[in-house]
């Protein structure tokens, strides 16, 4: 039965979405709650991502394993998060114009 189109008691229904699962929680990737885990081949590279972490303030489990490939996706996919792009918005039509001319954009550019 779903929680949405419950038909019946309110507080039935009350009690049957407060045992559901929380999928509203926020728990963020890089934090004590959820640390990356990043695979290295040395020493060397453990401490320059050790550096990276901390100029982030990130958490991570770091592996030091010479027989497995090195693996950062999970570092690189925080730090590296595309931003989002902001389009200006087009003018209403019984706006003044972008270009400067001083007509309504309806009259003008449209």
């Amino acid at each position: 039965m779903s929680k949405l189109f419950f038909k019946g008691r309110i507080e039935t229904r009350q009690n049957h979405v407060l045992s559901g699962f929380n999928v509203n929680r926020d728990v963020k990737a890089g934090t004590a709650e959820a640390p990356l885990s990043v695979t290295v081949a040395n020493e060397q590279r453990k401490v320059e991502i050790e550096a990276l972490l901390a100029e982030h303030a990130l958490i991570a489990n770091i592996v030091v394993d010479a027989d497995q490939a090195e693996n950062i996706s999970e570092l690189e996919i925080i730090i590296n998060k595309p931003k989002t792009i902001r389009f200006e918005k087009t003018p209403n039509r019984n706006e003044p114009c972008l270009c400067g001319s001083g007509k309504k954009y309806k009259k003008c550019c449209a």
